[in-house]
């Protein structure tokens, strides 16, 4: 009688071995309950890249990676982290990449700047994939409104009334694009003209957006990509002596992981294909402007492009 009792027991404690492991299987994402290793997905501490994050993680993990994440970093600490084998994967920025990390010179043309940052690359181990059709670079903004009312479509058109005394445009800079050669000062050199000091507001980057929307400031700089610029209804001018550095959104990923897993490339290569500059204003709007979740987000994005299921 014992010796059933203790066979029943074992039989017992096999079966809810067996359902342990069902359920991980399952919560894994992979389906098969076998983790196709670990990945550490990186990022910058703004909305957009806080997305793309969160995008990369959700993917990488349904489709049967263990995720670990660590996001909300500066550009110098994320690069260094994916340097030094920290973190395996992050988007960056064409731009950023050649300027910033490269020391290269300023390159407009997008093509251009992401086939020099990816070569100049290589001897470091770090793979640029896909370049994604969003360029996320500065951007000079106006209310629509005022642009109308004004007749102004690009900076061009911009410079000249600056030039005309009689109009006393009020700009608004973050102190950074405010100092950087390739901002205020840079800028207003290319298309030959210039703001008065006292017409020129510096603030914080978060404030810049609501200060032009609630007509504080005639002009103001921000980001192509930002969501604000669809919820507050700006416009962006026209860059049309091409000023400004291609700044593409492109996973990087190190050397070293994509070729023990070439999958990680091929399912990354497979985000970037997706996302242009429409989306990307949607998505940052979605967190910036209606203020969703940036996981709830994520998902939903993914599930809609029928890249995981719902």
């Amino acid at each position: 009688m014992k010796k059933f009792v203790y066979l029943l027991c074992a039989v017992m404690m096999l079966i809810s071995l067996a359902a342990c492991n069902s359920s991980s299987a399952s919560n894994n994402g992979g389906g098969s309950g076998k983790s196709k290793g670990k990945v550490t997905v990186g990022g910058k501490d703004f909305t957009e890249q806080q997305i793309l994050s969160k995008i990369t993680s959700i993917y990488l993990k349904d489709k049967g990676f263990d995720i670990e994440e660590a996001s909300n970093m500066g550009s110098a600490v994320v690069r260094s982290a994916l340097e030094n084998g920290q973190i395996d994967v992050y988007w960056e920025y064409t731009g950023t990449g050649l300027v910033v990390y490269q020391k290269q010179a300023v390159e407009t043309d997008s093509d251009k700047a992401y086939e020099k940052v990816k070569e100049n690359d290589k001897e470091k181990g770090i793979a640029w994939l896909n370049k994604a059709n969003f360029n996320n670079t500065y951007a000079i903004l106006m209310k629509k409104e005022t642009a109308e009312k004004l007749g102004i479509k690009s900076i061009s058109d911009l410079a000249k009334l600056v030039n005309d005394d009689s109009k006393k445009l009020k700009f608004a800079s973050n102190a950074e694009f405010y100092a950087r050669q390739d901002g205020v000062k840079g800028l207003q050199e290319h298309y030959g003209f210039k703001f008065p000091s006292k017409n020129v507001v510096k603030m914080d980057s978060g404030l810049l957006y609501n200060a032009l929307k609630d007509g504080q400031v005639d002009v103001s700089v921000g980001f192509a990509t930002d969501g604000r610029i669809k919820g507050f209804d700006l416009v962006v001018l026209e860059d049309d002596q091409q000023f400004f550095p291609a700044y593409n959104g492109v996973p990087v990923v190190r050397q070293e992981v994509a070729d023990k897993n070439p999958e990680i490339a091929e399912l990354l290569n497979k985000l970037a294909d997706r996302l242009d500059n429409e989306t990307m204003m949607t998505l940052n709007y979605s967190v910036d402007v209606d203020h969703k979740d940036v996981t709830e987000v994520g998902r939903q994005w993914l599930e809609e492009e029928g890249l995981i299921k719902k």
